[in-house]
């Protein structure tokens, strides 16, 4: 017997009576023919005490009830037989026989058993382990990686000692390489191996209030100063490991066309991860539409619009953010081919350092002083910047620990994307994707106007490809999967704050390969291998002459696990 819970059974045995009851009401007035009224209500007091009984017998009903629900009966069946009237004399009998139309009995039996199912199948009587309805409105999915990378940097790279001496012009492209102490000693590496094991661990909760709409949270392992990266490095002297909101957000469809997103959000953006690292989320509002279309047509037109901030706007210093649109189309050439087109431009606001005027010889730096500066906890590696520290300070006596580095141009960046998805071998699957980008808003001019500082090796534009052989997806013991992937992407193209991470230690200025193989160990259970190898296009240290370059290789073994 399937168990139910309490309030299942009780609920069970309720309907079934009052069930049959009216179910009785309806099929007895044909007895009335050849019963008095007063041996019809004791016929029905005798059907429900032994309903009652039966339900007793088969466990449906506990017993404390049952007695319960039969005394109740009794009282009840004994004070509507008191009340008929009494039996007429054999030689003058009285029958009643109330007339109950079919087509009223009909919609009875009717009624009763819908409102009877319905809310049977809402509260899931007799269902095993039945859960509250609402459960089944909130999705928990999440995935744990283990890797072990290996970082070996050229050894012909500058030192760090190079790339700090270079600063002292004013430009680089490695603030990181070019950091240094107050005493003018390096703090960068730039030629050691480095090895490490890393966690990475993700759990997701996505609810379905209404049909609508759709709230999503994601927590996530990383630093909250990195916005490109959730892995954790081991050996951190065994502390605890912080777990940090990294998605929520709010998605309302009011129609199959519009989707409404706001909050921290996935990119919403068709794109790959030549401009947008793959674990970048986005924190604003964005839209996104699909042109109604017929349900079998093969084209099928989509845009997308968002705004994101990306400094609040808090006096004395002035906001950044971020605008972009796409337009777009799939195109499903036939059952086996799928093809995908987007176009899109992305507009940052505020981005472009200045020369900050805010310092004072006698008193120093200003309630605005720093504004213009890009961060270290947003930058990565390879935009051209450039110093934007106040001319009286550097006169003092800058020293490295105090620079302010500022990116040298502005970013317009357009970019196009296309993908392409072949089925015909199945099961095995091929998927090519490719991806231009280029800074419209670079001017060589300007930034000479803007920053004092002639610049005549940057490169504003970029390109990717990328080729998959082997399953779609990796999900099952011997799945596996083959990837290729070629990158070139200019020092100035896009902001290198959000690029990939990986190639090149991630950033901007970097050309090289990739390449991937992916095997299903279990069900959901991924051994990966990844090499990568990357070198720097334009000079590091933003001094063609000296023909410099950094190049570093990766390898990367993961375990991954979904569930």
């Amino acid at each position: 017997m399937p168990y139910r819970t309490r309030s299942d059974l009780q609920r069970t045995a309720w309907c079934s009576v009052f069930a049959a009851a009216a179910l009785a009401s309806v099929a007895w007035p044909g007895w009335a023919h050849a019963q008095s009224e007063r041996e019809s209500l004791e016929a029905l007091r005798q059907t429900t005490l032994a309903l009652i009984e039966l339900l007793v017998q088969n466990g449906t009903l506990p017993r404390d009830k049952a007695d319960a629900l039969l005394a109740e009966a009794r009282r009840r069946g004994a004070a509507a037989v008191a009340q008929a009237p009494a039996a007429a004399k054999p030689e003058t009998p009285v029958v009643r026989v109330p007339y109950v139309p079919q087509v009223v009995r009909d919609q009875i039996r009717n009624e009763v058993r819908e409102e009877v199912i319905a809310r049977a199948k809402i509260e899931r009587w007799g269902v095993p382990n039945a859960t509250a309805e609402w459960t089944d409105r909130i999705t928990v999915e999440g995935d744990m990686r283990l890797r072990a990378q290996l970082d070996r940097p050229g050894h012909d790279n500058p030192s760090p000692q190079d790339f700090l001496a270079a600063s002292l012009n004013g430009v680089t492209r490695a603030a990181d390489f070019a950091a240094g102490t107050s005493a003018g000693l390096p703090t960068g590496s730039t030629q050691d191996d480095r090895d490490r094991l890393r966690v990475r661990a993700r759990l997701a909760f996505n609810a379905k209030v209404a049909d609508e709409v759709l709230v999503g949270l994601r927590l996530a392992t990383g630093s909250a100063t990195d916005r490109v990266s959730t892995n954790q490095t081991l050996g951190q002297d065994f502390n605890r490991y912080t777990f940090l909101l990294d998605r929520a957000y709010l998605k309302y469809d009011p129609t199959p066309w519009v989707s409404l997103s706001a909050g921290r959000m996935p990119n919403p953006w068709f794109s790959t991860d030549l401009v947008w690292n793959d674990n970048l989320n986005f924190e604003g509002l964005a839209a996104g539409f699909k042109w109604p279309v017929q349900p079998n047509a093969s084209i099928l037109p989509f845009a997308t619009v968002g705004y994101f901030p990306i400094r609040e706007s808090a006096p004395p210093r002035s906001s950044r953010s971020l605008v972009g649109v796409q337009v777009g189309a799939q195109w499903e050439w036939n059952e086996q081919t799928r093809l995908k087109f987007g176009l899109a431009q992305y507009i940052y606001n505020n981005f472009e350092g200045r020369v900050d005027g805010d310092y004072d010889a006698i008193s120093g730096a200003g309630r605005t002083y720093g504004q213009y500066e890009y961060e270290a906890g947003l930058r990565q590696r390879g935009n051209t910047l450039f110093l934007t520290n106040s001319p009286l300070e550097i006169q003092a006596g800058l020293t490295p620990d105090k620079a302010r580095w500022g990116l040298a141009s502005r970013f317009k960046p357009w970019a196009v994307t296309v993908a392409a998805e072949f089925s015909q071998f199945s099961p095995y699957f091929i998927g090519l994707s490719g991806e231009f980008v280029r800074n419209s808003a670079y001017d060589r001019q300007e930034i000479i106007r803007r920053t004092g500082v002639y610049l005549d090796d940057s490169r504003v534009f970029g390109v990717q490809g990328r080729a998959t052989l082997g399953a779609q997806q990796v999900r099952n013991v011997g799945d596996w999967q083959l990837s290729l992937a070629y990158r070139w992407l200019g020092s100035d193209a896009v902001p290198d704050a959000f690029t990939d991470s990986d190639l090149g230690l991630g950033g901007t200025n970097i050309r090289g390969l990739t390449v991937g193989m992916l095997y299903g160990l279990a069900r959901e259970t991924q051994f990966g291998l990844r090499y990568l190898s990357a070198r720097t296009i334009s000079s590091p240290t933003v001094q063609p002459a000296l023909k410099d370059r950094y190049s570093i290789d990766t390898l990367q073994v993961d375990l991954n696990v979904r569930f």
